[in-house]
Parts: C-alpha cells; structure tokens; sequence
C-alpha cells in the first residue's frame, strides 16, 4: 500500500507518506494516513513477531519523521541509541560517482542485460529460485529491479489521476519502452463513507481507484533475449481511505474463485477478509479486479497462443497481497489450461491467508518470491497470533535497510517499507554475508528526495551543493519513461 496494508497490511502511502518511493508534497491526508498507522501498530504492536525487544510507537509528526516510528525500550535506547543516531561515515567515494549516483539516470547507464533465454524459467522461479538468491544472481537482480519499477509506474499512473474511474484514460509511466500497456486495473472497497461524511469529502469517498495495469513486452528484440513473451500484472499498495479501511479487516474468509482445488486442504484455504474484498468486489460500472486480470489475461493468451509466454504478477504492500491472490486465481485457472508458468515478485507484502492457501498457491504452481526489509513492519502483519492460522506464501529474500551505505542505520518505518528503498536495497545486494555492492549504478537522487531524513548527511549535503531541489518528487531512474494511455 502506499504504505503496506496495516496489521492485515499496513501500507504506508506513497502520496501519503514518503514510503514509496513518490511523494506528492501537496497530497492531502498525510497527517491522517499516518496517524491512522500509529493507532494501528498501538492497538497491535503488543502481538507482533519481532526478532527485537517490545517496540513504543511514536507519533509522527510533520512531513519527516522527529522519531524513529519503532523506538527501542529506553534501557536499550541509552546503550545504542546515540551510536546510531550519530550517522556513521558513509565509506569513500569519489566525488564524480558520487556525482553520477546523484543524477536522475547515472551516466554509466543502468546494468546491461545479458541474453536469458536459456535461463528464464530459472529466474521466473521453476525450481523456487534453488540457488540464485544466496548470493544473488545477477540476472536475477536485474529482472526484480525492472519489475519494482513496474510497481513504481502503478504508483504514478495513481498520483497522475487519483480520480480515474473506469472508462477514463490512464496515464502509465512504463519505464521499459519494450513493454505495452494493455488495460488498466481498478479495484473496489467493499465499504463505503456515511452519506454525510461521502458529501463532505467526495474524493475520500471514491470507492473505486486505479490501483494498477497489465502490460505485455511485444518488442521482438526483448522477447529473443528473455526467451518468452511476458505479461506483467503490476499492483501499487494503499492510496485510498477506504483502502485503508479494508486493510484492518484481518478476519480469515474461505477463497472461493470458481476454480477446482489442487490439494485435499484446498477446501479449508482462507485470506485476509480485507484484502478478498477489495479484490472480488465490482464497482458501480466497472467488474472486479478480478474479473478484470482475468478477461485481459484470457484475452492475451488467445491472442499469443503457440508462443511461449510467462506471467508475472508484481507488487508492493497492498499490492503484494493482491499478485498472490491474482497469481492462485490464474494459476488454477486460464493459465493452467494455457500452460503460462506464473510467478509473484512482491515487495514489502503483508500475510495474505492461512497455510492452507499458502499450501495450495504452491500446488497450483505459483512460485512466489517476497523480498522483504528485516526492519519492516508490514511482512509481520497480520501477526500469526493472537490471529492463529496466518502463513507467510513462498521463498523470501531478506534485506537489511541498514546494510546500505547510504541510509541511515536508524531510518525510520516509513523509509524501511519504502518501495524505492527496497528497489535500492535489491540493486545492491550480492549476499547475506557480503556488504552493499559496490559497483551498483542505480541512482539515489530519488531517495535523496523522498527520504531526506533517513539519507546520510554526506549525500544531501552533496546534494545541497549540486543545487539539486530537494522538496520534490525525482523523476524515474532508468530507461526513459514512455507514457501510454489506454480506456478500459
């Protein structure tokens, strides 16, 4: 979500809090959205898995955060707390790669590609990525860069027309000008605002939003080096009131999409209420998420049919919860019959359902990779107890926000779920046991931007003396955006 979905997903915003990777400095709500996740994580923290003594909550105030969001108890806080708060010497670099980190797209131009033909259903997770995570495999960590950025263009298509309904145009900002949109994706809460509350804030009421797209590489080049023909199903996380609305309803509800179980536990596979709602429940003029991944899926795979082609649903927070459920749904069903290997790449994603649905989206053969920040809230959410029955779907790769040399060790909730944070943390991660990559090329201005505060002072000092603006949105790093419009 803009933010995860809170205990069921909190997703911290993107236009609501710095959190994923865009910010707009005028969206209205910020200050709500982040309340609405300090009561959250008040109400729930006590209940949360943790590797780390009982965290306070803080409030945060204003547009940076004063604190950390999750504070060490204050015994802890006096042993180690000043240690980290003296932001550490970032390592030597030299100033012109500084410079290069710093601008919008770095002049040695992001990491090539090589040929993956042989290789992509390895990389696509046909063997649960045996052996490609630990160290990372390079072309590994290209494929899950490009597709955060296709979550990031979900983002923008949003911020650019917050008020689209169905029938509109959408705005996308593909960052891979190999890649078409093909139709945009809309979801709706299954709960709406009071009536006078609806008339005195029409845009808080809009029940449903632009929450993502579906694209298709049809670049005959691009297709020869991946080997296949790809679908790209991108999701954003929580933007809406009413998203967040749906996001603490953590009861567990029976799956039922139509399509025949693939295992004797299929029967008992349940999931997060919230987040079944948002994705079965049709708007006023417009199907359901669902039926609309399905239609334009159905519809490609007709249109592509003898050709090998892959699915590959992609998200972040709230998002990442919705390309699990997408990834069951497809699985057990048109892409089945169609033979199309599915697979999830999720960022920053809460607990979807109970073991029995994890069991069965493994059945079915949807391969699901979650990357997740160790220091991240919203994969903690919704906590196993006292909500027994949540489990985590697929392999993990675990990252560590505080491994970067760029941010600060302390960096605060909103930085650690941020979807451009992670992006950052994936591009420079060759190992569990190895530091950042040094050789990373992937710009920081946007970082630099978004999440000033959690950036080491060496960087924004830089910044400050390149004159760079520093209280607004940084534009797409990377290939050249190509902004595509399309009517459901």
């Amino acid at each position: 979500m803009s933010t995860a979905a809170a205990p069921p997903s909190l997703t911290l915003h993107r236009a609501a809090v710095p959190a994923t990777g865009r910010v707009s400095a005028a969206a209205p709500g910020n200050t709500a959205h982040l309340s609405n996740l300090d009561k959250l994580f008040r109400n729930r923290g006590a209940a949360v898995e943790s590797a780390t003594p009982a965290a306070a909550v803080q409030p945060v105030v204003g547009k940076r955060r004063q604190q950390p969001l999750l504070r060490l108890p204050s015994f802890l806080a006096r042993a180690r707390g000043e240690a980290l708060r003296e932001d550490p010497a970032a390592p030597a670099m030299s100033p012109r790669r500084l410079e290069r980190l710093l601008q919008p797209v770095a002049p040695d131009g992001p990491s090539p590609r090589g040929n993956i033909a042989a290789a992509w259903r390895r990389l696509h997770g046909e063997d649960g990525w045996r052996g490609l995570l630990d160290p990372l495999h390079p072309d590994l960590r290209r494929e899950m860069v490009r597709y955060g950025e296709f979550v990031d263009a979900a983002y923008g298509a949003f911020l650019s027309r917050p008020d689209a309904e169905p029938g509109q145009r959408a705005r996308v900002p593909l960052p891979d000008a190999a890649y078409r949109v093909t139709a945009p994706l809309f979801a709706t809460s299954s709960v709406g605002l009071p009536t006078w509350l609806a008339a005195a804030a029409p845009c808080a009421a809009q029940r449903t939003s632009l929450v993502g797209y579906v694209a298709v590489c049809d670049s005959p080049t691009e297709v020869r080096r991946m080997g296949r023909r790809d679908i790209v199903i991108a999701l954003r996380g929580t933007c809406t009131v009413l998203e967040w609305a749906e996001n603490v309803r953590a009861g567990l509800v029976p799956v039922t999409d139509g399509n025949a179980g693939a295992s004797p536990d299929a029967s008992k596979a349940k999931v997060e209420c919230g987040f079944w709602n948002i994705y079965k429940t049709a708007g006023d003029h417009s199907p359901s998420l669902s039926e609309m991944v399905v239609s334009e899926v159905r519809r490609l795979l007709d249109q592509y049919k003898g050709e090998e082609v892959s699915i590959t649903v992609t998200g972040h927070s709230l998002g990442a919860a919705l390309a699990v459920l997408i990834a069951d749904e497809l699985a057990g069903g048109v892409a089945r019959r169609a033979k199309a290997p599915v697979a999830v790449f999720s960022f920053g994603g809460p607990r979807v359902g109970n073991r029995a649905f994890a069991a069965r989206v493994e059945a079915r053969g949807a391969r699901v990779l979650r990357v997740v920040n160790a220091h991240d809230v919203v994969p903690r959410f919704p906590p196993s107890l006292p909500l027994p029955g949540y489990a985590d779907v697929g392999r993990e790769l675990r990252l560590d926000s505080r491994a970067s040399p760029f941010l600060r060790p302390d960096a605060d909730a909103a930085c650690c779920h941020d979807l451009e944070a992670y992006i950052h943390l994936v591009d420079g991660f060759l190992g569990s046991h190895c530091p950042f990559r040094d050789n990373a090329k992937r710009s920081i201005l946007r970082l630099v931007k978004n999440q000033g505060g959690n950036v080491k002072q060496l960087y924004m000092s830089k910044a400050k003396d390149m004159r760079i603006q520093l209280d607004g949105g940084a534009d797409m790093p990377g290939a050249a955006s190509t902004v595509v419009e399309c009517v459901h």
